[in-house]
């Protein structure tokens, strides 16, 4: 589609449908209404043992939009990506605009993992995440999924269900659940940036479900 704007972006997330390229190179997007959905129940994040345990060793820095840039670049720097530069352009004037965020983790001075974004009322739209550590999408999205909900979201779009994301606790429900689940969303308020200072381990595990 020619001529999209951020607007139009928002737009079409609040109807439920979002885009991807067929690949970085593509100069078309294509808009996807999966019947399926994939989310992440707010209350039913899983965190294994030894997942709890690396946490709580704090081996990684945690930020939030300290990089967007970078976190859609590690995303992107993939064989296959469905991120093409309009896309990238699009997602980051949402992030000037307030309405994308990055979560970052850091090894030091390296940007080592993270997950990027988009929010709406209550809903956040997750897009994609990447690792060049182990466990670090992982821990990417616990801490984000406690940032979630020290903000008041109460929709977390994974979009698809994957293998990695249903041992975290994702599932996937219907087209017209999800719909209702949105709606429910766009009509309340949440804050992305509602937790102050640096996230506490102990907090990001404490609610989350775990496994063996």
């Amino acid at each position: 589609m020619r001529g999209l704007t951020p607007e139009m972006l928002l737009n079409a997330y609040a109807i439920g449908i979002f885009p991807m390229a067929q690949s970085r190179d593509s100069t078309e997007l294509q808009w996807i209404d999966p019947r399926q959905r994939g989310i992440f129940p707010m209350q039913n994040f899983h965190i294994s043992r030894s997942l709890r345990r690396k946490i709580l060793r704090r081996p990684f820095q945690i930020t939030a939009d300290t990089d967007f840039a970078g976190v859609m670049a590690g995303c992107a720097d993939r064989p296959e990506t469905w991120i093409n530069p309009e896309i990238e352009t699009l997602t980051r004037a949402l992030h000037r605009a307030g309405h994308a965020h990055s979560l970052e983790v850091w090894d030091g001075a390296e940007l080592v993992g993270g997950v990027y974004g988009v929010t709406l009322g209550a809903a956040f739209f997750g897009e994609s995440m990447f690792s060049r550590r182990p466990d670090g999408s992982k821990i990417a999205l616990a801490y984000l999924m406690h940032r979630l909900r020290v903000g008041g979201f109460t929709l977390f779009d994974t979009q698809f269900l994957t293998d990695h994301l249903a041992s975290l606790g994702a599932i996937e429900i219907p087209r017209a659940a999800y719909r209702t689940l949105l709606a429910e969303a766009l009509r309340r308020r949440a804050d992305f940036n509602a937790l102050r200072g640096e996230p506490v381990p102990q907090d990001v595990v404490q609610r989350s479900s775990q496994t063996s």
